[in-house]
Formats: C-alpha cells, sequence, structure tokens
C-alpha cells in the first residue's frame, strides 16, 4: 500500500506534521473497519487527509478530537487517532 517513497516522506517529515506510517496504517483500518464508529472514522479520515505536506486540522475536527481525548469511553486506537490529528492542529486558533 504504502511504496518505499511514502513511507520515507512520512517517516522524515516529522517537523512539518506529516501522518506517521503507524497512524496512517492505524487510520485504514479504521476505515475498514465496518465495526468502527463514526467519530474514530470522522478521525481517521482527517489524519489521513493530512498524510500530505501543508495540510492542518479543521477547527471542528480540533474540537471533536479533543472531546475524544477527555472522555472516558472511546478506545485506545480513537485516542492516538485524536492525538495524532490535534498534534497537526493550527496552534494560532
Amino acid at each position: 500500500m504504502w511504496g518505499e517513497k511514502n513511507k520515507d516522506l512520512c517517516l522524515k517529515n516529522y517537523k512539518n506534521k506529516i501522518t506517521s506510517l503507524k497512524i496512517s496504517t492505524m487510520a485504514s483500518n479504521v476505515l475498514s473497519d465496518k465495526s468502527s464508529s463514526k467519530t474514530a472514522k470522522s478521525l481517521a479520515g482527517s489524519a489521513l487527509s493530512q498524510a500530505e505536506k501543508g495540510k492542518q486540522t479543521g477547527g471542528k475536527m480540533e474540537e471533536l478530537a479533543s472531546a475524544v481525548l477527555k472522555s472516558s469511553k472511546y478506545s485506545e486506537t480513537t485516542k492516538s487517532l485524536a492525538g495524532a490529528v490535534l498534534s497537526q492542529a493550527n496552534k494560532e486558533r
């Protein structure tokens, strides 16, 4: 799925806030799992959309990710995706 070129891009661009290979794989698995919640799928889609340089989290997605991290009802996978999404948020908001 992720050729070596894409893997290298994800791993080398940490400072540019590009979604990591680990999070990208997790997000892909969530999106393909029929039992994943709507919230998890939303976060997964956001994380994958940020796999390219220059993209950052929107305000509504920041709010959702923040709520997930504050709640005890979400899985570790969903919380990991939420953390990844927030790590790419606009710091000026």
